[in-house]
């Protein structure tokens, strides 16, 4: 470090000169002290004296060089999977530096016309760059075009890496270090902000690896289906054995995927409402027409676990086109328990005696039964709040039923259409299929692997609905978790301090946002869950969600944020706003000439040369600097806002033996792994064919 306050470094390495000097003269020392006019004794101290010097001197010209060097190369950064540095308390980042004040001044020397030469690369390789291309289709001179194009060490021309951006940005700062970051901090969540195709996935790959080598349960959510990412994600699962644990969930690769119903586990049996109303339009006269389907779907919802049904988006379709079934049948089971032993006769009778021309319009055309069974209860003094419900949806006119129920209905056709409607409304009782079916707290109890691959791109609206979902049960999983832990039992429920570390990966985060994901934001650190969110721009997310103060409320839940190159300078001022202003120092250069007008004197005139160091306060970092990072590099806020500058490994497969060819590999894989849970296919028998009997002394005994 030099200890004057300008640290010239892009200029000539002046310090061989002297160099070379003093090894020379060492030199002449040792072998001809008689040059010198010394003898012996006092020559040989005097070349030990100018060899520390000459060695002195050495080591700050290569200082110098090699921070030109860097300035002008970017040395490429490789690490295979398998020797990723793995800590129980530390998550790695790659390799970078604390960027300083000292580094602001560097970055802003780089700018000045006269220091170029030493940044931007030479005539010579200029020259390269264009010969490669003028002489890529002529017959001899292209096999040294290939040559000059070969990124190999022995071509002294050979091209820069095709990462762009401004090399000097990392090569400020020749002394690098492994980036670590508190595991602790992890709780706070993360937020990886970079436009299309700078490193965002390359990143995820790199926490996805340790965190399934570290023994975390890990979910992936992927909205595009990046076959990369999940042949990443399968091979580290296997690696660190695992493979067992691990859960394909892919729209776009039904056969191979595994079946989860997103409303069929919850907390609350408002919950399987909320979760399809949320995906309808809230705006405008919309949301009377949200209200109005909530109320429907959980009419619905109710009575099918109360008839020991797990719901699906199957079954709210059917029902919701038509709740006359639903409707006789809860209503056969009610007087199955509640009613007289002769009510099927009652019934029977009182449909004999149904006019349809004395029916109320909205009744007319319903079945005869349906409507016999609705005056029978009618006349019973009983009160059911399902029943009730079920029958105020069946008084009404059915024209007048479909039109406030119509925004609901487009929906569930799509998450019901095709292959995807088996994936996301199993058949618990198909045992042909061997498919298994997962849920989020069997996977977090046996500290599973899941990969959810939305296929965004083929169907955003199913993507997007089935994700929010995924999120809601997993915010009510969380809850569960927070007040009973893991355990089944409360009673014996796990401790907070035990509770498993849960990260979840959201790729492509603005096509994921939702009411839903916010509340795993807030509350679910104190459940296990560590977030890392990875999206283009804000402004996608705030698009997303259409408020900006409740986007802001989102990133507000972010402690930790790393940004790579970005395109929008709204995005890059969510990282520069937040750091401080520095002071860097300016070189000027005064001169100046005068003359005497006095004859008495002998000065004719007097000269002056004066360099002068000015202090400005500027940003540690401009928005600009943001939008000119190499693929590969971030800056990161870590640990409470301390600025680290990142430079993250490419992947290296060669010889990477575990990483699967394709998608029929891990699906032959999985087929040999997966084990289905006998409980998941299990229906609870239905409360109306519950029969208390009293187990007898003998039986007594033996359960005793």
């Amino acid at each position: 470090m030099s200890a004057h306050p300008i640290e010239a470094l892009l200029r000539p390495p002046v310090e061989l000169w002297s160099t070379v000097a003093a090894f020379a003269t060492a030199a002449i020392a040792v072998l001809a002290p008689w040059a010198l006019m010394m003898p012996p004794g006092v020559a040989y101290s005097a070349a030990a004296v100018l060899a520390a010097i000459g060695i002195v001197r050495a080591r700050q010209a290569g200082r110098v060089l090699r921070y030109q060097r860097n300035m002008r190369r970017l040395p490429t950064y490789c690490l295979r999977a398998d020797r990723i540095p793995l800590s129980r308390h530390k998550l790695f980042l790659g390799k970078g530096f604390r960027w300083t004040q000292q580094h602001t001044q560097r970055l802003r020397d780089t700018l000045r016309p006269e220091v170029q030469r030493y940044v931007q690369p030479g005539a010579l390789y200029q020259w390269a760059r264009r010969k490669e291309v003028a002489w890529e289709a002529v017959p001899l001179a292209s096999l040294l075009a290939r040559f000059l194009r070969a990124r190999c060490w022995w071509n002294p021309l050979a091209p820069l890496p095709p990462v762009g951006g401004k090399l000097a940005l990392h090569a400020v700062e020749p002394y690098e270090q492994a980036v670590w970051m508190d595991i602790g901090e992890r709780v706070g969540h993360t937020l990886v902000l970079g436009t299309t195709r700078v490193g965002k996935t390359r990143l995820a790959e790199l926490l996805i690896t340790q965190d399934i080598r570290r023994g975390d349960v890990v979910i992936v959510f992927d909205p595009k289906g990046d076959a990369d990412l999940l042949r990443r994600v399968y091979a580290e699962a296997k690696r660190a054995g695992r493979a067992r644990d691990f859960y394909l969930f892919h729209l776009g690769h039904p056969e191979i995927s595994a079946r989860y119903n997103a409303i069929g586990n919850f907390s609350r049996i408002t919950e399987v409402a909320t979760r399809i109303a949320n995906q309808l339009p809230s705006e405008g006269n919309s949301a009377a027409f949200k209200e109005f389907a909530w109320r429907f779907v959980n009419i619905i919802a109710r009575a099918l676990v109360a008839l020991g049904r797990r719901p699906d988006y199957q079954q709210v379709r059917r029902y919701i086109n038509d709740i006359e079934p639903l409707f006789m049948e809860y209503a056969r089971a009610h007087l199955n328990q509640h009613g007289a032993e002769a009510w099927q006769e009652q019934v029977a009778e009182l449909a004999t005696t149904i006019k349809e021309r004395n029916l109320p319009t909205s009744l007319r055309g319903r079945n005869v039964e349906a409507i016999a069974l609705m005056r029978h209860l009618q006349a019973q003094d009983l009160y059911d709040p399902v029943l009730d419900g079920l029958v105020s949806a069946f008084k009404y006119d059915k024209t007048y039923f479909d039109k406030i129920v119509s925004s609901v209905g487009p929906l569930m056709e799509k998450l019901t259409t095709g292959k995807i409607a088996e994936l996301i409304s199993p058949d618990y009782l198909d045992e042909a299929d061997g498919r298994p079916i997962f849920e989020w707290m069997e996977v977090i109890r046996n500290m599973g692997i899941v990969y959810v691959g939305l296929d965004a791109l083929t169907d955003t609206t199913v993507a997007s609905a089935v994700g929010n979902s995924m999120f809601a049960d997993l915010v009510s999983v969380a809850g569960h978790i927070y007040k009973h832990g893991v355990d089944t039992d409360p009673l014996n429920a796990t401790t907070q301090s035990s509770l498993p570390t849960i990260s979840l990966h959201a790729d492509e985060f603005n096509e994921l946002i939702g009411d839903e994901f916010v509340p795993l934001l807030n509350k679910a650190g104190g459940a296990g869950f560590q977030v890392t969110a990875y999206t283009q721009t804000w402004s996608d997310v705030e698009a997303r969600i259409g408020n900006r103060a409740k986007a802001g409320q989102v990133a507000g839940n972010f402690n930790t944020l790393i940004m790579l190159r970005v395109k929008e300078l709204a995005t890059a001022e969510m990282l520069t706003d937040q750091l401080p202003k520095v002071e860097v120092f300016t070189l000027m250069s005064v001169s100046g000439v005068d003359d005497s007008s006095d004859p008495t004197t002998g000065i004719d005139f007097r000269s002056r040369n004066e360099d002068r160091i000015s202090v400005s306060e500027v940003p540690m970092l401009t928005p600009a600097d943001l939008v000119a990072l190499p693929k590969g590099q971030a800056f990161a806020l870590l640990e409470g806002g301390q600025l680290w500058k990142l430079r993250m490994p490419l992947p290296d497969i060669r010889g990477d033996l575990t990483l699967p060819v394709g998608l029929a590999e891990i699906a032959n894989e999985m087929e040999r792994t997966y084990i289905t849970n006998d409980q998941w296919y299990r229906v609870q028998e239905p409360w109306w064919q519950a029969v208390n009997e009293v187990p007898s002394a003998s039986e007594q005994e033996t359960h005793g």
